[in-house]
Formats: structure tokens, sequence, C-alpha cells
């Protein structure tokens, strides 16, 4: 495979499609498994959902630096969710795993099967969440609980229950000649007017600068070690139905065969009353020396799967 697929700045090509459909019902989603956001445990908070929208509005105002005419963008208001009966896998539209078809090249299709076995085995695998590792881009988007969007001229906002904040930069702005990897990388973004009826309607982002370890979802599918990953994602509403939202995101990494190509599709959610997630919170999985253990209910430490060797003692006095 070329090494040499850098895009220009500003480059924001229009990604394939692929099974694309008009209803928010794409496919069941298989089984969710105990690990990494498949497990996880959350809290409903105390009240409805910030006002985001009117605090950032109110910033803007008060900086003088743009004048907002919200009714030129897309109404992104309100909390998004998955479509009922989607689970957390990348392609909404196939099961986790294997199922996902990822066009891998055999070197990653190798480290996928190893995370599999790990998994079945009782371990995690390339889980790294599993762990408190931020869930970072593109996974952050499969939205496992929800999201709120909160749209201003120079900044479109990506609010989380399980994620720092995404900042999608839409002031005109060049690429850097450096970028400080993150987990959630840096992302420049362009609104267009698809149908010229002067009215912005999608929203195009690129995101570069990202950092590992990072997977697509809870069976550990990894990326390139190199983390020279490029998304590019155009974001629009429905145009059947404005209460779904619509992600088309195309990954280009070295760890793929081509680049790859899904839509995430969300619903907005009448009921504003969103959750909060920790990770640290009662995780019960602890990493020693590569291995992955965890905690029982009385706090002792356990094996997580079957004839685990224990962990290296070495700093502690023996037993008397």
């Amino acid at each position: 495979m070329r090494r040499d697929h850098q895009l220009r700045p500003g480059d924001f090509a229009r990604p394939t499609r692929e099974g694309e459909e008009g209803a928010l019902g794409v496919g069941n989603a298989n089984k969710q498994r105990d690990t990494g956001e498949e497990g996880m445990a959350f809290l409903a908070s105390s009240g409805p959902a910030t006002p985001m929208a009117v605090l950032f509005a109110a910033l803007s105002v008060a900086t003088g630096a743009f004048a907002f005419d919200e009714t030129k963008y897309p109404d992104f208001a309100g909390v998004w969710r998955k479509p009922v009966g989607i689970g957390n896998q990348w392609d909404q539209t196939k099961p986790l795993g294997r199922a996902q078809e990822p066009p891998f090249t055999p070197e990653y299709q190798a480290i996928f099967e190893a995370s599999l076995a790990d998994q079945k085995a009782g371990g995690q695998g390339n889980d790294a969440p599993s762990r408190c590792v931020p869930f970072a881009m593109p996974r952050v988007m499969t939205v496992v609980f929800d999201m709120e969007i909160v749209v201003t001229p120079a900044t479109t906002y990506m609010l989380f229950a399980h994620s720092m904040p995404r900042r999608i930069l839409t002031d005109g702005r060049d690429w850097p000649n450096e970028i400080e990897p993150t987990f959630l990388g840096l992302s420049i973004g362009r609104w267009i007017d698809t149908d010229g009826d002067g009215r912005l309607d999608v929203l195009e982002i690129e995101t570069r600068g990202l950092k590992g370890p990072r997977t697509y979802e809870g069976t550990g599918m990894p990326f390139h070690a190199d983390n020279q990953t490029v998304v590019k994602e155009r974001l629009f509403l429905d145009k059947g139905n404005p209460d779904a939202l619509n992600d088309e995101i195309t990954v280009i990494d070295h760890a793929l065969t081509r680049p790859w190509t899904v839509t995430k599709r969300y619903r907005r959610d009448s009921n504003t009353v969103r959750l909060e997630y920790n990770c640290s919170e009662d995780n019960h999985h602890v990493l020693i020396g590569g291995q992955d253990y965890f905690l029982s209910g009385d706090d002792m430490l356990m094996p997580s799967k079957k004839d685990q060797p224990p962990p290296d003692l070495r700093y502690f006095a023996p037993r008397k």
C-alpha cells in the first residue's frame, strides 16, 4: 500500500457512501460483550441538559468576534443518541467483530485475530478503553450514551457523556506545520450549501494529529501503530427526517488496504436528561505487566482468564 496519502490542507474529498439507507433502523446489533463500553455502568444526571448553546452564544457576543445568524445553519440542537436496537459496533449495519469485515492488511488482521482470541479466553484483547484509555477518534463517534452539538461561527462543539468534547474549527484556518497528537486529534471543518438555497446544510470535517492506542470498537479492531490516521466526515440531517442525523466517516489508515467508509446514524431524543459516565468509578480491570487482571467483589486481585499466571511480586516483601 502506498504510504503517501497525506491529504492537502482543505482537501475534503467526498467519501463513497456504503450501505446507505433512508431509515434509522439499520440492522440488529449482536449481544453486547462485557468489555469496554459494552459493560459500562452509568448514572443519570440530576437534571436536564445544560443549555450550552446559550452559553456559547453569549461568549461569542461578549467577544464581538462573530455575528451569528443561526438560521443559516442546520438545526443540530437537542440530545442525539444511536438508533434504537443499535449497539456499539463500528459499522451500524453489521454485528461486532469479524462480521464488520475490516479491510485490514495481513499484519493487522493477525493483530485483530489475536485480540478476539484473548477476549474469547476471558481477557480484554486490544480494547484500551476497558482500562480507561479514552475512546479517541473516530470511535468516539459511536456515541455510546449521548451527544450534544453546539454550533458557533468559529467552532462546532460535540459534547459527550463518555469523552472530552470535540472541537471542530470552522474559522477558515489552515493546517499548522506541527500538531501535538491527542486522542481526539485536531479537527478542521467547513460548512457548505449543497443545494444552493442559501442555507448551510453539511459540515465537512477532517481530523489529523491522533495518538494511540485506538480501536474501532470493543473487539479490538486496531489502527496502525504509526498513528498517521486521517478521518474525513460529512455531518448532515436526513432530508426526509429532521430528527435523524448522519455522519459519513471515511478512515484512511496504513493498517487498511483501502479507505474504509461507514455511515453512523443518530436520532434526536426528546428526553433531554443526559447521562454521566466516569470510567475510573468502579472500574475493576487492572493491567499489570501487560496482563489484564480483575478486582473481585471483595477487592481481591483475581485472574481474568483460565490458567492466567499471577503478577510479578518482586517489589513486595515475602509474607512471613
